[in-house]
């Protein structure tokens, strides 16, 4: 057990213990699916020792309905099950990596990973609850114990179109129960979006008429600039277009010859078409291969074979394009809290052939 427990604490990058912020080591994002151990952490306030009493549990779903309703976990177990691959990503993932620095915890590429989740499909808790026309936006809340003196709970909405169309309650992750740091016992999923809109512990569902307003709604998962009130800058919704390396490490020496080139591409909603690879530092570029599953909503891992000859420093690069004929931009756009960093130029990687 205890050797089991070091393995896992290698394979992340602790930021901070208290609250628990970890992503995952570079190594562990070379397969399709990422491990529930070592898939990446994010959370606003200390994580519970124990998990709840499932017998105790209750959902309840209130608001703009035609009917209040309460939910236990086995009535939740007894509805239609749905099963979906879907790649979450960390609305700062990349941070660290911008030019002009940004507030907020310093991730690299770590804050992603892709899992199987199993669950029941929110549009069939609605439906039971008889939606009323004036609903606007679907409110999430778990029961986490709100971090700091000002006991403020994390609390988002969603569109309504979004919660009737591609939003999973989700009990499992990867074959099992939803482990307990990420959600246990049930957990909103907006598909493609970024882990923000992605509820933990979930307790309540409240429709409103408008969206919710509140501190994490309004004051920090938005994209906006210095001297700008952050109430009037952009949601923090769908998970931009990026592309990502994992494969070679930064800095690394390699020999001459042969080398394998690997990452992955996503843009949560829509598909990955395309991936190209320059080792050139951006002159020239040659189109990836795609390994693996190719699931709505999640990421594509690819490769490139590169006959590396000529020694010295090599700028790597990869960019993606989307179906919908979309190309990640060769920079990102900075904002205060370094919010959806994808440029090509940011997830370069250096190494040196010797």
């Amino acid at each position: 057990m205890e050797m089991g427990r070091e393995k896992t604490e290698k394979a992340m990058r602790i930021m901070s213990a208290n609250p628990l912020n970890a992503e995952t080591a570079k190594e562990h994002l070379r397969s399709w699916i990422t491990a529930n151990s070592v898939f990446f952490d994010r959370n606003q306030g200390a994580l519970m020792e124990a998990p709840i009493d499932i017998s105790q549990w209750r959902l309840t779903v209130t608001g703009e309905v035609g009917k209040e309703l309460l939910f236990s976990f086995d009535d939740i177990l007894r509805m239609p099950k749905a099963i979906v691959a879907n790649t979450l990503e960390c609305s700062g993932n990349g941070r660290s990596l911008l030019k002009e620095k940004a507030s907020g915890n310093p991730w690299t590429i770590g804050g992603v990973g892709n899992a199987v989740w199993g669950g029941v499909w929110l549009k069939d808790l609605l439906k039971k609850a008889e939606v009323k026309q004036s609903a606007r936006h679907v409110a999430f809340e778990g029961f986490d114990k709100p971090a700091g003196s000002a006991g403020i709970k994390f609390v988002r909405s969603i569109p309504i179109e979004k919660a009737l169309s591609s939003t999973l309650l989700a009990y499992e992750m990867n074959g099992e129960a939803l482990p307990l740091k990420h959600g246990y016992p049930l957990r909103g999923l907006a598909l493609g979006w970024t882990g923000a809109n992605c509820i933990k512990w979930l307790t309540g569902i409240t429709l409103l008429d408008a969206p919710f307003e509140g501190f994490f709604m309004d004051k920090v998962y938005r994209i906006f600039q210095k001297e700008q009130d952050p109430k009037t800058g952009e949601v923090v919704t769908r998970i931009a277009l990026k592309c990502i390396i994992t494969q070679p490490l930064v800095n690394e020496k390699l020999p001459g010859g042969q080398i394998v080139v690997l990452g992955a591409a996503y843009c949560g909603e829509r598909s990955i078409e395309r991936v190209e690879v320059s080792v050139d530092g951006g002159q020239t570029w040659e189109q990836a291969s795609f390994i693996g599953p190719n699931e709505p909503y999640a990421w594509r891992q690819w490769q490139y074979v590169w006959d590396a000859r000529a020694t010295g420093a090599h700028t790597i690069m990869a960019r993606a394009t989307d179906s919908e004929g979309n190309r990640q931009p060769d920079r990102a756009g900075w904002n205060v809290l370094g919010y959806g960093n994808n440029g090509v130029e940011e997830h370069a990687v250096v190494v040196e052939i010797v």
